[in-house]
């Protein structure tokens, strides 16, 4: 279980950088950049929900268990966000979108780092 857990959590984090940096570096949102969110939050959830197998419950009230329940809230609503541009198709959005693609990358990054760290240390 854990290695599908560091599988899928390495996964996420490589398909969200590649995807809000692609996103940013392209200076406009398009359908791949909201597949590659959707996927992201799915290996997320995966790996999550792995990790949870292991420790034997899906949330712990730690600063860890607050900030990942968060980032995946977050890459939820950025991922339905990004669908809802694409659909209404409006230019002035698709290009401000990165702005916000960034602020959720690194809040997705501190639960992601100190789960390294803390699962590192154990």
């Amino acid at each position: 279980m854990l290695i599908y857990a560091i599988v899928f959590i390495n996964l996420a984090a490589f398909l969200y950088t590649v995807g809000v940096w692609a996103e940013k570096v392209q200076g406009n949102l398009k359908w791949w950049h909201a597949a590659i969110f959707w996927s992201g939050l799915v290996c997320d959830t995966i790996g999550t929900t792995a990790m949870s197998e292991l420790v034997g419950t899906l949330f712990q009230f730690t600063f860890h268990g607050i900030t990942g329940l968060s980032a995946i809230l977050l890459m939820f609503f950025h991922a339905l966000w990004a669908t809802s541009v694409l659909i209404k198709n409006n230019e002035n959005m698709k290009v401000k979108f990165h702005k916000f693609s960034v602020i959720v990358w690194i809040i997705w990054l501190i639960p992601m780092v100190t789960g390294a760290i803390w699962g590192a240390t154990r």
